[in-house]
């Protein structure tokens, strides 16, 4: 290779570290500041999923629509993802998670698609999968307007029996170096889903560590009807889950691509030390061969 190449080679992958250099930091603050709104949130949708857990032992909450198990004929998937790319395998894998839990139950016929974010949207458009409903997701905060309408839609759907399932295709946050894509059940609301939604809440270490496992105590005593009351209480439950898992999936994608764009820097230093030291020893092969030239032609002279 020339010397005027790996010249150019040298100052592109130069160019190319400023760039991801930048883009780490932005990632880096956009994802303190995410991590910190979902692990805030955590004691709250705690709270909020134990009430579920408080009623389970009602009747009328086991006679609730929202509550009833049904042979699974038709499925609404609800994919997280994000908008743009650069973040790793977080897309990639909650998009593997989420064909493979379908490929396990139904035929893309009798699956509904609610994608939140682009790249979720694409990946099952190109596939012939009915959208249903679709959103960006630019912001790095998650529009409760959004939530409010995935969730009517959603339990409107399930009780007037167009889905039997609700299932939740996001990344789960564990740390800034780890993210689980995770496949969760939305509806219908049972305590084990919730149990299994609240156990990924808690971390195991760190600040919300000591948050009490969630139980089944006798249930609430409730002077008003219960059906009043459950259904005001059960699609706010919805609502608060939904709204609790864009969070940790809005806290991963910064995650990803901060530790993304933190290899690229490292790997294109790498790649520049490696190109100037191919450079360097190029050119010193340049300068020894004219210098044996004019010594060999000085000789010649001589002679």
């Amino acid at each position: 290779m020339a010397l005027k190449d790996i010249k150019s080679k040298i100052q592109a992958t130069e160019r190319t570290h400023k760039v991801t250099r930048a883009m780490q930091a932005v990632s880096a603050v956009k994802m303190r500041k995410t991590q910190q709104t979902a692990l805030e949130g955590r004691p709250y949708a705690h709270a909020a999923l134990s009430i579920l857990a408080r009623l389970s032992g009602s009747r009328a909450l086991s006679a609730h629509p929202l509550t009833q198990a049904r042979d699974v004929k038709r499925v609404a998937l609800v994919i997280i993802t994000s908008d743009k790319g650069l973040a790793g395998s977080v897309n990639s894998s909650v998009i593997k998670s989420a064909v493979e839990a379908l490929a396990e139950s139904l035929p893309r016929e009798e699956v509904a698609v609610y994608a939140f974010g682009k790249k979720g949207e694409e990946y099952f458009a190109r596939r012939g999968y009915n959208i249903v409903m679709s959103f960006e997701n630019k912001r790095d905060d998650v529009p409760r307007s959004v939530v409010k309408r995935f969730t009517k839609d959603l339990t409107e759907s399930f009780v007037e029996g167009k889905y039997d399932e609700v299932l939740v295709a996001y990344s789960r946050f564990c740390s800034t170096f780890e993210q689980v894509p995770t496949v969760h059940r939305l509806l219908p609301l049972s305590l084990e889903s919730i149990k299994f939604l609240v156990e990924d809440i808690v971390p195991g270490k760190g600040k919300w560590s000591d948050l009490s496992p969630l139980s089944s105590p006798p249930h609430y005593v409730v002077e008003a009807k219960y059906t009043n009351v459950l259904d005001s209480l059960i699609p706010r439950l919805v609502s608060t889950s939904l709204y609790h898992l864009l969070l940790e999936s809005k806290a991963s994608e910064h995650s990803a691509r901060m530790v993304a764009m933190k290899n690229a820097s490292d790997k294109s230093k790498e790649v520049t030390s490696d190109l100037t030291r191919r450079y360097n020893k190029a050119r010193q092969s340049v300068i020894t061969r004219e210098v044996s030239e004019i010594v060999g032609g000085r000789e010649a002279l001589a002679s």
